[in-house]
């Protein structure tokens, strides 16, 4: 009776487990970080009107739509209510991991803003590196003597209204839009000559839920090469259990 009074509490234990576990991963999957710019920052993407450069202040960051190609992130203002900019990154690999949010500008001339170039979460080898408007990122690769990545398709620069959605019109060009690198020369190269791609292993949780989902229904189907043997030991075990209850129950009658 002990083991039937306990089995209640072991599922009570159960369900809290699986009811809170998730949220301790919420900010790992969208990547929420809070940065604090000490000075005016530029920005690349869609932004709000007249938000091409962030003011010095505490702002959030977060990924929107996650492949394994391409994410796209956005920057909301400090209590999450206005998203500022919406951006296309591109995974970009680093061999050292730190425990601590890092975010890497361009170079600019005194007295200019400086202008985003990457950021890396917390733990993460494969950090984002931002991609910048075409004639923008050919100014950049000047000033800066080094390549910036950057799009040819015509997506607007301005926005009246946040993006707040995954399906916004502005997404779906962001998420299509081929990417490639401007030079300081002014030539345009391969992604593959400027970005390191992340190892497949570094990859392969994005797809990892509609991989489960696909083989799920195979775990049930034992391989054809399995012993049968502790089949028939099991059975053998209820048979002699069996026959031992029926013998205690005669003895008890008689």
């Amino acid at each position: 009776m002990t083991l039937f009074k306990a089995v209640p509490a072991v599922f009570c234990m159960a369900f809290l487990g699986a009811a809170f576990s998730p949220n301790a991963k919420a900010d790992d999957w969208n990547r929420k970080t809070i940065v604090t710019f000490s000075a005016p920052v530029e920005i690349p993407g869609v932004h709000l009107k007249g938000w091409a450069v962030l003011p010095a202040g505490t702002y959030v960051f977060k990924i929107l739509d996650s492949r394994s190609d391409r994410h796209i992130v956005q920057i909301f203002s400090q209590d999450e209510k206005t998203v500022y900019a919406t951006v296309l990154a591109i995974p970009n690999y680093r061999l050292q991991a730190t425990d601590k949010t890092t975010i890497t500008f361009r170079e600019r001339p005194a007295g200019e803003p400086e202008a985003l170039r990457a950021w890396f979460y917390p733990g993460r080898n494969s950090g984002e590196e931002f991609v910048y408007p075409k004639a923008r990122a050919m100014e950049l690769a000047k000033s800066e003597n080094t390549p910036v990545l950057f799009t040819e398709v015509d997506i607007p620069v301005e926005v009246a209204e946040p993006i707040q959605s995954v399906d916004h019109p502005v997404v779906a060009q962001l998420q299509q839009a081929p990417v490639m690198a401007a030079q300081p020369s002014g030539e345009p190269v391969e992604l593959a000559q400027v970005v390191t791609p992340p190892p497949a292993a570094e990859m392969q949780p994005t797809a990892a839920p509609v991989q489960m989902a696909q083989t799920a229904p195979q775990a049930a189907t034992l391989p054809a090469t399995a012993s049968s043997f502790p089949l028939i030991a099991l059975f053998g075990l209820l048979a002699l259990g069996g026959a031992l209850t029926i013998r205690s129950i005669r003895t008890s009658v008689l």
